[in-house]
């Protein structure tokens, strides 16, 4: 699993990248492909509206000629005198002509402006509709500007003199155009890409909880192997003491005996039960016999069951009961556990001589409740870990911490199931403290 993972990371990252990378290379071929074809259809579409225009009419004199043959003075006054586009055209009827060529040629979404130009005899004539004002923009690529004869030269210098018409035409935000049409494709691929990246983040956080959930199982069957078969031992060394004769004819070492496997037993049922009770926190099948109850009370009773452990270690049990206020709806079982854990927790992890204090206080409507002590401390890390079932700091040289990493799990539920809040605070070295906060009534 270790070497897995990382190397199923690495694939799937360099699959999402190629894929990101490809798709980046497909948009940017698309465009450049309907820019390809839009300067075709553009194209097309403007030699189609300069044929239109140029359109052969009926000339304005009337040469009377019954013969097709013409001599060369009068080819030229036919081409001189023929209408210009301007004479035969005005703003209105040019747009129309460009737009319906436009659609021909699908491209009804784009916007244009015209301007039709000639340096005739009589001087430099237009015909626009805010050409001019787009022109600007199009040595910037902004627009698209086309020019197109309306007269091809043949090269006659008469020609050449008189000068052609032309027909200019620009195509603003061509590229915002090409972008516009290509938005649902690029929204598909941002689209598809996310939910690429998502089901690799998914993918990945299963991956490296399924890790950790493996890691836990494993540390819990160890400590549920240990907490298990020391009390077994016991118990076995005690049937085989009890087996011998001396002891069988000695009334006292009988009862002792005895004894230590009645203890064996009940820490064993003890730890049955932890685990159970874990189970039903698991499924939310705890059920809470609230009750008005007095918290000092609960607390006191906690207390009676750690004093002879601190006592033991020669420690020192620091109480001071300074709420006013301490009625609370509790559970009497639960709510005496979660302040014994607490308590349990502070002995087990101090130092030679621990240092207990617990200390209440109101703070508005609410019982604070804090129990400190003077032991190893925790870091960050395990900080932010403890809530969580069956997390076991590291402790070091503390050798005699046992346990299934169920305790504070099952406090912070049953704070929160007494509609309170647990906060803990902690330095290396120094001792930790946990803040519990709940309700009080009135």
């Amino acid at each position: 699993m270790k070497k897995t993972l990382p190397l199923i990371t690495v694939l799937i990252t360099l699959s999402l990248l190629g894929i990101i990378f490809f798709q980046i290379l497909w948009l940017d071929s698309a465009r450049d492909a309907r820019n390809k074809q839009l300067d075709e259809n553009l194209f097309q579409s403007m030699q189609e509206v300069a044929l239109e225009l140029t359109e052969d009419k009926p000339s304005i004199l009337n040469f009377n000629k019954k013969s097709d043959l013409l001599f060369p003075s009068d080819k030229m006054q036919m081409q001189y005198l023929k209408p210009s586009v301007l004479q035969r055209f005005n703003e209105e009827e040019i747009y129309i002509i460009i737009r319906r060529t436009f659609d021909k040629f699908h491209l009804k979404n784009y916007q244009f402006e015209f301007a039709i130009t000639s340096n005739s005899l009589t001087g430099q004539q237009m015909l626009s509709n805010n050409y001019y004002a787009l022109y600007a923009d199009s040595a910037s690529g902004k627009n698209t500007s086309f020019v197109i004869p309306l007269e091809p030269s043949s090269g006659s210098n008469f020609e050449n003199l008189v000068g052609e018409e032309l027909l200019n035409v620009i195509v603003p935000h061509r590229n915002s155009m090409i972008l516009k049409e290509m938005f649902w494709f690029i929204i598909g691929a941002i689209l598809f890409t996310l939910i690429i990246t998502t089901a690799f983040f998914i993918t990945v956080r299963t991956l490296l909880r399924q890790k950790k959930v493996s890691e836990i199982k494993n540390d819990f069957i160890n400590n549920m192997t240990h907490e298990f078969k020391t009390p077994l031992a016991t118990i076995s060394l005690a049937v085989d003491a009890l087996k011998n004769e001396k002891v069988i004819n000695d009334k006292e070492k009988t009862n002792y005996f005895t004894g230590i496997i009645k203890e064996e037993n009940i820490r064993m049922n003890k730890q049955v039960e932890t685990i159970l009770q874990a189970a039903l926190l698991d499924k939310q099948e705890v059920q809470l016999n609230l009750k008005k109850l007095s918290a000092h009370q609960l607390i006191d009773a906690a207390l009676n069951n750690i004093t002879l452990q601190v006592e033991e270690r020669e420690g020192k049990l620091a109480v001071n009961k300074a709420a006013q206020k301490e009625m609370i709806m509790a559970d009497e079982v639960h709510f005496t556990n979660l302040i014994n854990n607490l308590l349990d927790n502070a002995v087990k992890y101090s130092n030679e001589h621990p240092i207990i204090k617990l200390s209440t206080q109101n703070i508005g409507k609410q019982l604070r409740i804090k129990i400190e002590d003077n032991g190893i401390g925790m870091n960050k890390e395990t900080l932010s870990r403890i809530f969580e079932k069956f997390y076991r700091a590291h402790t070091g040289n503390v050798h005699n911490v046992k346990g299934f990493g169920l305790g504070l799990s099952y406090v912070k539920t049953m704070v929160d199931a007494h509609k309170g809040t647990i906060k803990a605070e902690s330095t290396p070295g120094k001792g930790s403290s946990f803040i519990v906060t709940i309700p009080v009534l009135g």
